[in-house]
């Protein structure tokens, strides 16, 4: 057995923490559990559908703890991970990515497989053109959303945008269906007041609701109405209008999100577990077993109020040594200092020391990484290993 099956064989039986083989992710099911129960609730008193997005856990076992061991409406960012899902019984999902003739075909020819009912996305009059033949190819008629941009943010359309009566057009001509509209408000990613973030919910739902009424007005049933940010989730204050509520880095939460005002440190979800592997007493600096390959190159919080480097540091129970941050990162060491103009001192942490470093991006952090050690609390008790999906 090489190293690293031997390695890996060690994780998977690991029952503490302790056995685990470093740089490992942890998932906090009691984190999990709060983070999930809250914005479903949120969901529920504004009167829409969540329809969760996978592509931060990009795991059965999350989806099936957020759905309660239902198969709910989700959402996913490739197709392998509709695939996935799909191979573990989930039936509606919206592939919420732009799509190429390509990964159109592809999502046709599993709903053929398999049933499911993966409806796409498009803000152009080529991309509905393709339809025609993917049509053709398949034997399937595509459900389709057209993406509108709210916010300057990325992709879509702008709803009065003449494009949008002729994208619509098109997406008939090719014999599919049209389902309605989707945005998403990713300049709230921005924001750190919660009066700017009330005021980018009700743009991205007053924006989607308007381009939905004008599709209406021309003919078109435009039934769904779909929005969703993981900030605009939580601080949208009316979603009249709105069928449909997307998010998904909710269920983990992160500094970035953390820096935008929309969670507490104490709610985020994973971390990796690093080994403290050595120290510069003269520059400040501890060294541990976790880079970039087991953190991500992500530095989203750089631009915030406060920059987080390449995470917060925590003791080996998660809490939080105060302005302990992974001030620089190779490929596989992290070095830990203190934040810039603290006044704190480096803590003890001598050889050996395991601490637990928290994400800038969660879906960034566990792309990293072939499965969660499930733990809860400061317990060092590992609870399960759930698997998560990688690729596209």
């Amino acid at each position: 057995m090489n190293k690293m099956a031997a390695n890996l064989a060690v994780s998977e039986t690991a029952r503490t923490i302790d056995a685990l083989v470093t740089p490992a992710l942890l998932l906090d099911r009691g984190r999990l559990e709060r983070n999930i129960k809250g914005l479903a609730e949120r969901a529920r008193k504004l009167g829409v559908v969540l329809r969760p997005h996978m592509k931060t856990a990009k795991s059965i076992d999350v989806a099936r703890y957020a759905f309660l061991h239902e198969r709910g409406p989700i959402t996913v960012s490739t197709i392998a991970e509709a695939e996935y899902f799909a191979g573990h019984g989930f039936r509606d999902m919206t592939y919420a990515v732009g799509i190429s003739p390509a990964s159109a075909k592809r999502a046709m020819e599993l709903c053929r497989r398999t049933g499911a009912d993966v409806k796409l996305l498009l803000d152009s009059v080529g991309q509905a053109d393709a339809l025609a033949s993917v049509r053709e190819a398949t034997g399937m008629t595509p459900s389709v959303f057209i993406e509108l941009d709210c916010d300057d943010h990325r992709g879509g359309l702008r709803p009065d945008d003449p494009k949008l009566l002729d994208v619509a057009g098109s997406v008939v001509a090719a014999s599919a269906k049209l389902v309605g509209v989707l945005a998403h408000a990713g300049e709230s990613y921005g924001l750190n007041t919660p009066d700017a973030l009330v005021k980018a919910g009700e743009n991205e739902r007053s924006a989607t609701v308007r381009a939905a009424e004008i599709l209406r007005a021309h003919g078109h049933a435009c039934p769904i109405v779909s929005v969703g940010s993981t900030p605009t989730a939580h601080f949208a204050s009316n979603l009249e209008g709105v069928t449909e509520l997307r998010a998904g880095v909710y269920m983990f939460f992160d500094l970035v999100q953390h820096g935008v005002g929309v969670c507490e440190l104490d709610d985020i979800a994973i971390s990796v577990l690093a080994t403290v592997i050595g120290s510069k007493p003269e520059k400040g600096w501890v060294l541990v077993d976790a880079g970039w390959m087991a953190l991500s190159r992500d530095r989203g919080t750089a631009n915030q109020q406060i920059d987080q480097g390449y995470g917060v540091v925590c003791d080996e129970k998660g809490r939080v040594l105060e302005d302990v941050i992974v001030a620089q990162a190779s490929q596989e060491h992290g070095i830990l200092a203190i934040r810039a103009g603290s006044g704190k001192s480096m803590p003890e942490l001598p050889l050996g020391t395991r601490v637990r470093i928290l994400p800038n991006h969660a879906c960034a952090m566990a792309a990293q990484h072939d499965f969660y050690s499930v733990v809860n609390g400061d317990s060092p008790k590992i609870e399960a290993r759930w698997e998560r999906m990688r690729g596209w």
